[in-house]
């Protein structure tokens, strides 16, 4: 089997325990590929160009939180290598195996005894004047929102070409049944199971009180163009990557073409972690 190794390089725990999942690697005689910054800290080989790991590997370990996994999810993209996300600190929504718990789910991975849970990714694109300027996978969340000194901003909306509403708010958030427990909980938005394939709309802070949240099927797909003049306006993708819109900017998000495979924790269930980050019954 092959494996790569993603970690948050700016913590130097991460880095730590990266090295003791190398040597252990290497005992095993599992062949391991990292990039050349986790190469450098760690004394690894010469290490790969990031983008090229995916291609190379079975299954990639993650050590970090939800943010190092969601920047992995971008990496690994429509590729369809399992995920298994390790989370160095409190549980995560994303990353459930907890450290202490590694070695004994590595062991069950080189075996082959592991399950996978599909999570829905959406593709955002953004269109200027009829033509593609950028284009994203995304696992949580594509959300566009104003700067902190912007006026509220106009953003008309339609689903399968019919004509919503003009959302009149600091922004609008469109998410995976993954992100529903991320930004779009905060705007009041439901708490969606991540094996549900549906795309939640929910506006932050709109103007007009009733316009509240709306859950759609996984097929239909969503256009939003940015009627404001404001020059202080971002697509931000999963809370990581910013693309900054224009005045008549088309959003366009739909269902990605495959899943992001994420490795189940043999423990516990995604409705303990709910609980748990959620402080349900505390």
């Amino acid at each position: 089997m092959k494996i790569g190794v993603v970690t948050k390089l700016n913590k130097e725990e991460a880095v730590e325990e990266a090295k003791k999942l190398l040597a252990w690697a290497q005992e095993k005689g599992v062949e391991v590929f990292i990039d050349r910054d986790l190469a450098m800290k760690t004394g690894y080989g010469e290490g790969y160009d990031k983008n090229r790991i995916p291609e190379l590997i079975d299954v990639l370990v993650v050590l970090g939180g939800d943010g190092t996994l969601l920047s992995a999810a971008r990496l690994v993209g429509t590729k369809e290598v399992p995920i298994l996300g390790v989370n160095l600190g409190s549980l995560g929504f994303l990353t459930e195996i907890a450290l202490d718990e590694l070695y004994d789910v590595m062991e069950k991975v080189l075996r082959g005894e592991y399950e996978c849970e599909e999570r829905m990714m959406l593709c955002a694109r953004v269109y200027r004047w009829g033509e593609e300027v950028a284009a994203y996978t995304v696992l949580n969340d594509a959300v566009i929102n104003k700067g902190t000194l912007a006026r509220i901003i106009d953003l008309e909306t339609k689903v399968d070409g019919e004509y919503i509403t003009t959302y009149r708010a600091d922004g609008l958030i469109i998410s995976t049944p993954t992100g529903s427990t991320a930004y779009s909980l905060s705007a009041g938005g439901p708490i969606v199971h991540p094996s549900l394939n549906s795309i939640i709309i929910s506006p932050i802070c709109p103007f007009t009180l009733t316009n509240r949240p709306i859950v759609l099927p996984e097929h239909m797909k969503i256009e939003v163009t940015l009627k404001t003049p404001e020059s202080d306006v971002l697509l931000t993708l999963d809370g990581q990557v910013g693309f900054p819109l224009r005045v008549g900017d088309i959003v366009k998000v739909e269902r990605a073409s495959r899943h992001l495979l994420l490795i189940k924790s043999p423990t516990r269930s995604y409705f303990e972690v709910l609980r748990k980050k959620l402080k349900w019954g505390s």
